[in-house]
């Protein structure tokens, strides 16, 4: 302990002397990269060097911002999301102001504490942009409609104000790799958004993809992870948020046909991967891996108590595969440097024709065995009372068996996995899944 106070004083007495002189360049360390922005002035960036001090010796300065003290998950992990289409179903139906957001979010976590829930994961970065003043995206147009326009407030400021007024823990959560979900025309995006700069730029128009129908940023572009885990930092920085959350969006699906040809093969062909006798696939699993390791160390720089966590899709093989995905969560959950906790969407029903709900939670559970890695389990409420399924069994469990999403829970709790998050908010307060919401809250409230 005494080395640790003494250390933290020799960085303060640094910067206090950059501050007076000009003349400290601090070492590579944890915070070094924070302040890299050729847009931080001079005088900003004495401002920050301070308030870094002052945070790594933990004192409080009345005119610095202080962050305040992440809300831990103790107990069961029980999460909501909480997606870019619920700020448009908000947009939609109230006055589009700070006071009106104030006033329906505080609304939408009270709500979720009644069922039970203590996190809720906001979508603030659903398509390359922010629900918050970003230095590094463009305003999201779900927010604000219009991709670039301010909605006169910040979102992001306001949940995290309002989820701790509640005691509840709130995560943050992107998209890293998804610039757009329906269109590959780039005048269509904020002429700020980075991925518009990038393609008018010769030099770095392979730093987004056309695929699909829709743009990607290029996993395989160390430009491209810069820009991602910069984003993290700023939230993380800017905001007191509990934890950052990733979900299932990474490499889109290849064919055969395809598979070596397509998205980011050109890269490939000119990577030590290749030269080392490794396939594509290895190669993708790779960029990806860098990405979540890195934006791991980053966010644990800034703050070790933050969560990093990423809820993939539900099907282990599926994230193996040769062609989508690219996910290679045995290496996450073997090592403490990826992530806290990962969260499958198990988004099927006990009659499913092969993909049973049991079954796979129990393919969760194995993997993770000795794991310090927590597992939770996305659950599917957006099923609940819709004529939904692989087969007929299926499609009448979730059409009409009230107790599904309880009797998931039930299971879940057997198989001793840590918590569950529940897809999505605007599911949980529906009509049409009411009757499987009440008794989930039931099942949920049987455990503290």
């Amino acid at each position: 302990m005494q080395h640790r106070f003494k250390r933290r004083i020799a960085i303060l007495l640094s910067m206090l002397t950059f501050l007076v002189l000009g003349t400290w360049v601090p070492q590579k360390s944890s915070f070094t990269e924070q302040f890299s922005s050729p847009r931080t002035s001079s005088f900003a960036y004495k401002v920050n060097s301070l308030h870094t001090a002052a945070n790594i010796l933990q004192i409080t300065s009345p005119t610095l911002k202080t962050r305040a003290a992440v809300i831990k998950p103790t107990g069961e992990y029980r999460a909501f999301w909480f997606a870019f289409y619920d700020y448009d179903d908000f947009r939609k139906h109230h006055k589009n102001n700070a006071s009106s957001f104030t006033s329906y979010f505080a609304n939408v976590v009270k709500n979720g504490k009644k069922l039970g829930m203590n996190t809720i994961i906001v979508h603030v970065r659903p398509f390359g942009d922010a629900m918050y003043k970003s230095s590094y995206f463009p305003w999201s147009a779900n927010i604000s409609g219009r991709q670039g326009k301010s909605p006169g407030y910040d979102p992001l400021k306001i949940m995290v104000e309002e989820a701790h007024r509640q005691n509840m823990r709130i995560e943050a959560w992107i998209n890293p790799y998804r610039v757009t979900k329906s269109s590959t025309n780039y005048k269509k995006l904020a002429k700020s958004n980075p991925a518009r700069k990038w393609h008018s730029q010769k030099g770095k128009r392979r730093n987004v993809l056309s695929y699909g129908g829709q743009l990607y940023y290029n996993p395989a572009k160390a430009e491209v992870r810069k820009l991602i885990v910069n984003g993290v930092k700023e939230i993380v920085m800017n905001y007191d948020v509990d934890g950052i959350h990733m979900d299932d969006y990474f490499y889109p699906s290849f064919s055969a046909s395809n598979v070596s040809k397509a998205f980011d093969a050109p890269e490939y062909k000119k990577s030590k991967e290749r030269k080392q006798g490794k396939s594509i696939s290895s190669f993708r699993r790779t960029q990806v891996n860098l990405l979540v390791k890195q934006i791991h160390a980053a966010v644990k720089a800034i703050n070790p108590d933050v969560t990093f966590g990423i809820s993939p899709a539900g099907s282990p093989s599926d994230l193996s595969s040769n062609y989508q995905h690219y996910v290679d969560y045995r290496t996450w959950l073997r090592s403490s440097s990826y992530i806290d906790y990962i969260c499958p969407q198990i988004y099927w029903g006990f009659k499913h024709s092969y993909a049973k709900f049991d079954t796979y939670t129990g393919k969760w559970v194995s993997a993770a065995r000795n794991s310090r890695v927590k597992l939770y389990i996305g659950i599917a409420v957006y099923k609940a009372g819709h004529n939904v399924g692989s087969n007929s069994r299926e499609r009448k469990e979730w059409r009409s068996d009230t107790n599904v999403l309880k009797k998931q829970i039930a299971y879940g709790r057997k198989r001793k996995v840590d918590g569950f998050a529940f897809f999505d908010y605007s599911d949980l307060v529906s009509r049409t899944s009411s009757k499987a919401v009440k008794k989930m809250r039931k099942e949920l409230k049987k455990k503290n």
